[in-house]
């Protein structure tokens, strides 16, 4: 039996008519659609942080301006009626590309290189550890085929330079929000004495406990917990129990400024709070929010429309 091919249709469009071409393709019986718009996009990003490592470059670029809807028929004589049924008094250009045949298993590794972050780090996919690591580099192994973040994302690589800055071998660190674990397993690998993350969602905690696992960390040096520190009042009594000589929160600006009040009850008394994932336009806010807390900023790193934070007691 011959394998189905598929076409995939992109009608372009603006932003005032996104809602006009949706509402014409229903009608004409497509109800199965895929809008792209910069601006939900650019909204999406800031309020779904897990999904920042998976948007590289190419992808911000191609989303610039976009006002696009997609959708999918079959490459053959039946797909090509209903593609003239749909688009017909659309008024709108539209593009017919075929889907290519894909290994979907393993084909999005192509997509994940090693990264030089900073001086010493080297994000390496595991898959690719027997690779020759540069010298002077120090190698951290992550599964990138596991939810949450690779490193790729500018507000995490960011961190990772602030994290590379101010690890202090045999010192703590607290990582508020880790996702894959990627800032708390970077600063283990840089000698970190012991770390403690914590991530809102459940599914975090094995993620974390398995990219340590690649890098030989054990939960002799590893706590990764389950909880929201806003919200959890036993969980932030639990971690204000120790003080941290680095603090860790690679989130969004609307976490990071209700959590501000508690970072100083965290820091040891020469610690530093760096926080991430913060839109550039916003940075001002959580700065203000930092100096209310009773901390002083004392630098700031920016990339691609994204700003990092540092402060100390």
């Amino acid at each position: 039996m011959d394998e189905i091919k598929w076409l995939e249709i992109a009608v372009n469009t603006t932003p005032d008519k996104l809602d006009e071409v949706c509402a014409r393709l229903a009608a004409a019986g497509m109800d199965s659609l895929v809008i792209e718009d910069e601006g939900e996009f650019l909204t999406f990003l800031e309020q779904n942080r897990q999904c920042w490592d998976y948007v590289d470059q190419e992808l911000l670029d191609r989303m610039r301006g976009a006002a696009r809807v997609k959708f999918y028929v079959t490459d053959d004589d039946d797909g090509h009626a209903q593609l003239e049924q749909y688009t017909r008094g659309l008024n709108c250009e539209y593009t017919a590309a075929p889907l290519a045949d894909n290994d979907w298993a393993y084909s999005w590794q192509k997509y994940y290189k090693p990264l030089e972050i900073g001086r010493r780090l080297y994000v390496v996919p595991q898959w690719m550890r027997e690779e020759p690591v540069p010298h002077g580099r120090v190698p951290f192994y992550l599964n990138p085929g596991l939810t949450f973040g690779t490193g790729s994302h500018a507000s995490t690589q960011l961190c990772l330079e602030g994290v590379e800055e101010h690890t202090v071998p045999g010192r703590d660190v607290l990582d508020l929000g880790c996702g894959s674990g990627i800032l708390s397993i970077a600063a283990l690998c840089l000698g970190a004495k012991s770390a403690v993350a914590v991530d809102i969602d459940p599914k975090a905690v094995d993620v974390a406990y398995e990219n340590a696992a690649l890098n030989g960390i054990g939960k002799d040096r590893y706590t990764v917990r389950a909880g929201n520190v806003l919200s959890d009042t036993a969980l932030a009594v639990e971690l204000a129990r120790k003080r941290y000589h680095l603090v860790l929160a690679n989130i969004v600006a609307d976490v990071i400024i209700p959590l501000a009040p508690q970072a100083p009850g965290l820091l040891e008394e020469d610690g530093i709070f760096l926080c991430s994932g913060i839109i550039d336009v916003r940075a001002g806010e959580v700065e203000a929010a930092l100096k209310r807390a009773g901390l002083t900023v004392t630098g700031k790193r920016e990339k691609n429309g994204w700003a990092a934070l540092e402060a100390r007691r």
